[in-house]
């Protein structure tokens, strides 16, 4: 585990961690600690909220992980603007679009025939605009789970495989639109279950812990988004999003 954006992981930990940690297994497993102490109070916050915004995913993620990362709830144009962050071979959002791909996301999800129908791509929008230097996949699974109760489904996520999702959510990412996350998620759909059995639901996601394959699951650093490289492929990512009415 190196993804060091602050440039101190040899005096301060895994991303100024509050407890100076770098050995990838105990910070995977206080990260996933501090979730689990969190939902709860995660999704009664939401749950609240008549019209979900961007600022209320970034206090979602505030609640999950304020008490590992001091900069919880706060995005990367604010922590990180000049890096591009990558995992495998998916390039996620440009700092400065970061919310307009999680708005995106909201606005499509709050209506309830699209959200039913489409609950891959507006999961794919979330995943695109990655907020946060750590904790995004949690985060925005809070998020989608509160988003389909209030539109009549639910997804059973005990049930998806790991890995078979992240192919798909990878597909969705590069292909916004294209039905290859709602293709993947369609079987798992259910019922409604009731706010006090989401949380359960959400625990109960395989390999949610991220301790298996940590390697796998890492965000690296690219490069600064002034490369030229980089920038090309950011646009062309604005481009694919505005053929699907993305602003």
């Amino acid at each position: 585990m190196k993804f060091d954006p602050f440039h101190d992981f040899d005096t301060r930990g895994y991303l100024r961690n509050a407890f100076g940690e770098k050995d990838p297994d105990i910070v995977r497993h206080l990260e996933h600690s501090c979730f689990i102490a969190g939902i709860s109070e995660a999704f009664r916050y939401l749950s609240a909220i008549p019209n979900i915004r961007y600022h209320d995913v970034l206090h979602t993620h505030k609640l999950l992980f304020r008490d590992l990362y001091p900069w919880a709830g706060q995005n990367r144009l604010q922590t990180a603007p000049d890096i591009a962050v990558s995992k495998g071979s998916v390039l996620f959002a440009h700092p400065k679009d970061a919310e307009a791909a999680v708005d995106y996301a909201l606005k499509i999800g709050s209506n309830k025939a699209v959200m039913a129908n489409q609950p891959g791509e507006v999961m794919g929008y979330l995943a695109y605009g990655h907020p946060f230097l750590d904790g995004n996949g949690r985060t925005i699974m809070v998020v989608h789970a509160e988003l389909a109760e209030r539109a009549g489904i639910s997804i059973h996520w005990a049930a998806t495989s790991k890995s078979a999702y992240l192919a798909a959510l990878s597909e969705e990412i590069d292909h916004p639109g294209k039905g290859h996350l709602d293709a993947y998620l369609k079987p798992f759909m259910r019922e409604p279950i009731g706010v006090e059995q989401m949380e359960g639901n959400i625990t109960g996601t395989h390999g949610l812990d991220g301790r298996a394959n940590v390697s796998a699951d890492e965000n690296t650093v690219l490069g600064n988004v002034s490369a030229s490289e980089l920038k090309a492929r950011y646009e062309e990512h604005r481009l694919r999003r505005r053929e699907t009415g993305e602003r």
